[in-house]
């Protein structure tokens, strides 16, 4: 796993491995296979990096037929703050996917500004807040509240902004802006794409 430390988080040993750590964490008990697709690593990278943290104890793992299952030791005193920082730095994503996949009427949604741009290694200030945009028809409401939960898990605004596809595709400014520079998918993939 030969890749460089994660901008938006750079105390973790690579991309890979925050990466992988997000997705043991965020994403509930995982094969290792499911891990390493999860965290788009190759199986041998998940192989080698899951040994390494089974070994400091962070992770565990129970076996199922041929399956080998990973977690978080919960008995580990590193669990604990190692997953509030994880909540912080990878948790939108998939809680902002959990969240609004409830929602009818969402036809995709992505976040956009300087939180994918450090995702997506483009240097910069650290992100203050999260920017979603919301492509659809759903209840306000619903996403307002969606949003304020995933707020409190991640400890940073999220601010949505709800379109429809004609209003996505129209020709402003702020969207040749939001077209132009990096996005993050939650769900489904933006229009333009």
């Amino acid at each position: 796993m030969r890749t460089e430390a994660p901008l938006l988080a750079p105390i973790f040993r690579s991309d890979g491995q925050a990466r992988l750590l997000a997705a043991s964490f965020l994403d509930g008990e995982l094969s290792l296979s499911d891990l390493a697709g999860a965290a788009k690593v190759s199986y041998p990278s998940a192989h080698r990096e899951v040994g390494r943290l089974l070994d400091a104890g962070i992770l565990a793992q129970r076996t199922v037929g041929r399956a080998r299952l990973i977690r978080p030791n919960e008995d580990s005193p590193l669990v604990p703050p190692l997953n509030q920082l994880l909540m912080v730095c990878a948790g939108p994503l998939p809680l902002l996917r959990r969240e609004l996949s409830e929602i009818a009427g969402v036809d995709s949604a992505f976040v956009y500004g300087s939180f994918a741009a450090r995702v997506s290694r483009i240097a910069g200030p650290a992100p203050r807040d999260i920017d979603l945009m919301v492509v659809g028809r759903p209840d306000p409401d619903a996403v307002y509240d969606a949003c304020a939960r995933v707020e409190d898990a991640v400890r940073r605004p999220v601010n949505p902004t709800i379109l429809t596809s004609d209003e996505l595709l129209a020709n402003s400014g702020f969207m040749e802006d939001v077209r132009a520079n990096p996005v993050l998918p939650v769900i489904g993939e933006p229009p333009w794409r």
